[in-house]
């Protein structure tokens, strides 16, 4: 029984033809390629095929044309993932929160008062809480109201603490070193400043610190005009939450006729408390371009993000100071 077994075993491998590939001499001297039957040697004329002719003896024509389909399903999955984080709805702008408070910060510049002595940016309402503390207390000279550092007295003091703070390797002292150099028109030190500041990888600074590269790209001040670079700052930036530089997305796409991609990071920067942007999604929804849903959900995200930047604090403070706390501007 054993022997019958392993017969029936050892010929049934002729009804399944595993093919290899082999070599032989012909008479001309030239390597013959043929597929043969692994059991019996046996080559099927009909089914010979050609190896040299499709270069499948070396693989280059096949290593080739897989590599390049490689390289186009990795480019494919790149741009995926890039637009992936690039539509990420941030947590907040780039400005953060204020360190006292804890309250988001206004786009409106002027609801924060910057301290050079720390490099904090403070609330409206925090500071003037903090004059009103200082007045009660017959306090003679000032101080911040986050590292209690005596307020600077004069221009020469207040160079003073920048200068400390860029040396303590502080980003938003050295990006705004750079600001200061820009306008002062020393755009190679610009250049050095905003790319230090994003070297050292610390939010809102590295946010600007984009924003304003894509200025110097766009603009060619200092160096050469590069689109592409613009683009990518733009990109960095918006990432980090920053809305002006997502407004601006928002409009070349558009301006470029990517409409989808344009109401997306319109949408986004709306729900950061954008202004202008609220203003594009409306354009867009008479056009038909905005669907009723998203321009409610845009709006709604709008007043979100402007209502908690308000506290009675701010806005006593506004008041004090002659400001309208209104919708955050960009």
């Amino acid at each position: 029984v054993a022997l019958v077994v392993c017969w029936v075993i050892f010929h049934s491998a002729d009804i399944f033809l595993c093919t290899v590939a082999m070599r032989s001499e012909g008479e001309d001297g030239e390597i013959a390629d043929m597929m043969c039957c692994a059991s019996c040697g046996t080559a099927d004329v009909d089914n010979i095929i050609k190896l040299k002719e499709y270069n499948l003896l070396d693989g280059s024509a096949a290593s080739q044309k897989h590599t390049s389909q490689q390289e186009r399903d990795s480019e494919s999955r790149a741009a995926e993932i890039h637009d992936d984080i690039l539509f990420r709805q941030p947590e907040s702008s780039h400005l953060g929160e204020c360190p006292i408070c804890l309250l988001p910060l206004s786009l409106d510049t002027k609801h924060a008062m910057m301290q050079s002595c720390c490099s904090k940016l403070i609330c409206i309402g925090c500071y003037c809480a903090s004059i009103r503390y200082e007045v009660v207390k017959v306090i003679k000279r000032r101080s911040c109201p986050f590292c209690r550092q005596p307020e600077p007295e004069s221009a020469a003091e207040i160079e003073h603490y920048k200068m400390k703070r860029r040396k303590a390797n502080d980003p938003v002292a050295i990006q705004g070193a750079g600001k200061r150099c820009y306008h002062d028109g020393d755009y190679e030190r610009a250049f050095e400043y905003f790319s230090k500041a994003i070297a050292i990888e610390a939010g809102d600074a590295e946010a600007e610190a984009h924003y304003c590269l894509s200025f110097m790209y766009r603009d060619g001040k200092g160096i050469g005009r590069d689109a592409q670079k613009r683009v990518y700052h733009l990109e960095e930036a918006a990432i980090g939450g920053h809305p002006n530089a997502r407004y601006n997305l928002g409009v070349e796409e558009n301006e470029s006729g990517n409409i989808e991609r344009a109401v997306k990071h319109f949408i986004i920067a709306a729900k950061l408390g954008h202004d202008d942007s609220v203003q594009r999604l409306k354009g867009m929804y008479k056009s038909g371009y905005v669907s009723k849903e998203e321009f409610a959900s845009a709006l709604r995200g709008h007043q979100a993000a402007v209502d908690a930047t308000k506290s009675p604090q701010r806005e006593e403070a506004a008041k004090a100071l002659g400001y309208k706390l209104m919708q955050g501007r960009n």
